[in-house]
């Protein structure tokens, strides 16, 4: 706010205990008209609208979505940031528009494909239906069954799928594929309130919070927010650590933040101290919260360990009993329903401690191939550093703030040690990107959106403002634009028309139970249909380099390493030829070749053939004598 210095002769007023309102419009100027924000989200959404029937998603090609995204489209998400930006310059007085604005960008970015899509989106989203379909045909949980390709994992933690079949029954749909595509918009209208209750314990500054909000959804791109046990764990996991950061303040820890001299203008002062019975209830009170992270992933719950861990670093969360309780919680259920995976991994940890190159390796066993693929493997990067970037500048320019948020900085950095000891199957890049970007994000608003209030007008100060004034929106823009490549660049491989799914379903239901599928990745819809009676072999899943030997004679390789006596079909679908290229799997042209060697061998027939894939029966007892090895 600004303040117009004039002679004093009485002692100054003394300084306000809370954060004055963002800056209003100075005497003579006029600020944006009340109408605008609101225009701008109606034309905005209404370009969207307008923009969806123009999508021709079923002819992607090598950019997925993002060349059949039509110009509507991205004129929407511009104007939707501009109406976000005017809807700022109020949200000290009206904080409900930027909001609005937020749940809207939500909606534009990542509600595509369930309005269009006529399929599951993320080939592997339809193995959580699978799940989900088994335990309400068995009635029961499995978890030390011996399931193909480590399925017996979900049931060592059922939660989330205990939960959706209980919503597949209470809806009256057939299986979670009626819902699946909308699970990105539900998860995230869940975790707004989440992360504004996060921010607000500390800053007072609107404006800040709902950037961060903005920032928090536009970086993330990692697509773990689908129908997945990730998405309900991470909901919960930060729920804990927003109720531990807002009522677990111990007496007398942060006096020193007392002063609000000592604090940037946009800091919240210290949550009231809460006693050691109000903590140890607390506890009880987070301990189902806990159980049910427990329940629902294997992961979550050891990333909530750490950050308790690190907030121990402090005295203001020095709290050794819930972190103790969640330690136990996460061991008892490790060590009982998750007991055949704990060990499993344990056996492997003596390969994987210690080497930092190997377990922040992206999830890919080749390399990305292909204009789509590489543009989201670079997209995602350059979105990660341009936060990171932002969160850094922020940390060292606005120290008084940093000060005050400490506990959140060190949240989002206490999983980095993780990749001192697993790489989590190539997946641990991504989830560590994850849980550190709450934290990441506020600090990349708090570069962006300048301090609100104070006396002192230094020319510094002014230059500040007006370097922010042209960063919030080029920034807020450039995310926008990282966002659509590394979300939408790897589409043709996450969108399988439904008769091949159907191709899919048919070839597995003709197999007996102890039948044997082989496929070059289980990355396709249905692959892991009837997983409970059909074992799995994906083929391809292994060295590039191997794969290449393996092209020369496809199905010799095969017939040497079927199981004698096995019934075995093999599944070839157009999904699987762009995963195979897109992921770098085989070489370009790899796939169709073999399709056709394998459908030129005597050692198979086939069996169904259709414009998105076919199927093949191995059938060596018809060619040659004793059959294959």
């Amino acid at each position: 706010m600004q303040h117009h210095q004039t002679p004093q002769t009485t002692p100054a007023p003394p300084r306000p205990t809370t954060t004055p309102h963002p800056k209003a419009p100075r005497p003579g100027t006029a600020g944006p008209p009340a109408w605008l924000s609101p225009a701008l989200l109606v034309l905005g959404l209404g370009l969207w609208g307008l923009a969806l029937p123009l999508v021709d998603f079923r002819s992607m090609e090598d950019y997925g979505l993002l060349d059949r995204l039509p110009l509507p489209f991205y004129a929407s998400l511009v104007v939707l940031t501009a109406g976000f930006l005017v809807a700022l310059r109020r949200a000290g007085t009206a904080p409900g528009w930027p909001l609005v604005h937020c749940v809207a960008l939500l909606v534009a970015l990542k509600a595509a494909p369930a309005v269009l899509y006529d399929a599951v989106r993320y080939p592997w989203a339809s193995k959580h239906d699978a799940v989900v379909s088994a335990l309400l045909g068995a009635g029961e949980l499995r978890p030390y069954a011996g399931l193909s390709g480590n399925m017996s994992a979900y049931d060592q933690w059922p939660g989330f799928f205990t939960l959706n079949a209980a919503l597949v029954r209470a809806f009256g749909v057939e299986s979670t594929a009626a819902y699946l595509n909308w699970a990105p918009i539900v998860l995230g209208l869940i975790l707004l309130p989440v992360l504004v209750l996060l921010y607000r314990t500390f800053t007072e500054d609107w404006r800040l919070v709902w950037t961060a909000v903005w920032i928090f959804q536009l970086a993330n791109w990692v697509g773990q927010d689908y129908l997945a046990p990730q998405g309900l764990a991470y909901v919960l996991h930060l729920t804990v650590l927003t109720v531990v950061l807002r009522h677990f303040v111990r007496p007398g820890a942060a006096d020193r933040l007392g002063d609000r001299a000592a604090l940037d203008p946009a800091a919240a002062g210290v949550p009231p101290a809460t006693s050691t019975r109000q903590r140890a209830i607390g506890v009880l009170v987070l301990a189902p919260l806990i159980l049910a992270i427990n329940a629902v992933h294997q992961l979550t719950p050891v990333m909530l360990c750490v950050v308790l861990a690190a907030l121990c670093l402090t005295r203001r969360y020095r709290n050794l009993g819930l972190l103790a309780v969640t330690g136990l919680i996460t061991l008892a259920w490790d060590l009982t329903m998750g007991r055949p995976l704990f060990l499993e991994t344990l056996a492997t940890l003596k390969d994987s401690l210690g080497r930092l190159t190997q377990n922040s390796r992206a999830g890919y066993t080749g390399q990305l191939t292909g204009p789509g693929p590489e543009l989201a493997g670079r997209a995602g990067i350059a979105m990660a550093l341009a936060v990171a970037l932002c969160a850094v500048i922020a940390v060292l320019a606005r120290r008084r703030l940093t000060r005050s948020t400490l506990p959140l900085l060190l949240a989002s950095a206490a999983p980095l040690p993780l990749f001192a000891v697993n790489d989590y199957g190539g997946e641990m890049l991504f989830r560590v990107y994850l849980f550190g970007l709450p934290g990441a994000a506020f600090f990349a608003a708090a570069a962006l959106v300048p301090a609100a209030g104070g006396a002192r007008r230094s020319r510094g100060a002014l230059a500040r403002r007006r370097i922010t004034a042209v960063a919030l929106p080029a920034v807020l823009l450039a995310l926008t634009a990282g966002f659509l490549p590394a979300y939408y660049g790897k589409d043709a491989m996450y969108y399988t028309p439904p008769a091949e799914s159907a191709l899919v379903t048919r070839a597995i239901d003709r197999m007996p139970a102890g039948g044997l599928l082989l496929a070059t990745s289980g990355s396709f819809p249905q692959a892991l249909h009837r997983y409970d009676e059909v074992e799995h072999w994906w083929f391809c899943e292994q060295d590039p380099a191997e794969n290449e030997r393996m092209l020369v004679d496809p199905a010799r390789y095969l017939a040497d390493r079927i199981p004698p006596g096995a019934a075995v079909h093999v599944v070839l679908t157009r999904t699987q030829d762009v995963y195979t290229a897109g992921e770098g799997l085989l070489p370009s042209g790899g796939f169709a070749l073999l399709r056709d060697r394998l459908k030129a061998s005597p050692l198979f027939r086939t069996v169904e053939e259709q414009p998105y894939g076919i199927v093949l029966a191995y059938a060596p007892s018809t060619t040659t004598p004793g059959g294959a090895s």
